[in-house]
């Protein structure tokens, strides 16, 4: 669509309120400017609609934007009725209780995973997952095992905007290396992160599926090499699946929406 049309002008006020986001801090107009594609009027000009309609907030004491109260409310709006979040959460307790170890819920955001859910492990190892944290696909066990599952005529959009970013010497980094590694994950019903995006960390996650079997999302356990191994987070998988399958049942029951469906409850 060309520039100037209403799809083409909401699509810029969303890629600047991304690029405020993406700071994830309070940023001077200099600072986003710097990062930004738009000329310095047409960033204003943007930033300001923003401001306007509530979804970014302005600090005239500091000269710094920040995300606006608009804009948290619909996050929270989002997060009960699209997020499995809501639905997984006293799931997530029991995991976590059980296995002792860092538990995490994922969907997949466009071609990354978004963390929508954490459980600390009992002594807490510091690592990049935090929930509303946004990290890559190819290279982490929850957005491997999503891949996998998906169906063949999707993979390859996705796989195309991979950043294909090495790491650590485990990281998979060309398309037929992955492919390669989902068709093994599909056999088995499964996925590792070996130490493929920080040096350390391991875990072991499984898919959602809805009853058609599309993804609704992916859980997994998540540990270091110092404490445990691939082989010992592999004897979870049993109560990993369990509890997914918990969880996409009763998203079904609030009919969790897959493409083109709306998140409202079945009639009795």
């Amino acid at each position: 669509m060309a520039a100037g049309s209403s799809d083409g002008t909401v699509a810029k006020a969303l890629e600047a309120l991304d690029l405020v986001a993406a700071f994830g801090r309070p940023v001077r107009f200099s600072d986003l400017l710097e990062h930004s594609p738009y000329p310095k009027a047409t960033l204003y000009r943007l930033l300001q609609t923003l401001v306007s309609q509530g979804m970014l907030a302005y600090e005239a004491d500091r000269g710094c934007y920040t995300m606006g109260i608009r804009l948290v409310r619909l996050a929270h709006v989002a997060w009960a009725q699209s997020s499995l979040a809501p639905i997984a959460r006293p799931h997530l307790d029991r995991l976590s209780s059980e296995v002792g170890e860092t538990v995490h819920l994922a969907q997949l955001d466009h071609a990354q995973v978004l963390y929508v859910d954490k459980r600390n492990a009992r002594e807490p190892v510091h690592m990049y997952s935090q929930a509303g944290k946004v990290g890559p696909a190819y290279c982490t066990g929850v957005g491997k095992v999503m891949l996998a599952y998906l169906p063949d005529a999707q993979l390859p959009a996705l796989l195309a905007q991979q950043s294909w970013h090495r790491f650590t010497d485990n990281t998979l980094t060309t398309p037929d290396a992955l492919q390669a590694e989902l068709a093994t994950i599909r056999a088995r019903g499964f996925a590792f992160d070996a130490e493929e995006h920080e040096p350390g960390i391991i875990c072991v996650a499984l898919p959602i599926l809805s009853s058609r079997g599309g993804v609704l999302g992916a859980l997994s356990v998540t540990s270091t090499t110092s404490r445990t191994s691939l082989d010992a987070l592999e004897g979870l998988v049993p109560v990993i699946s369990d509890i997914a399958r918990t969880i996409a049942q009763e998203a079904e029951t609030w009919r969790f929406p897959e493409e083109g469906a709306h998140p409202i409850r079945k009639k009795a």
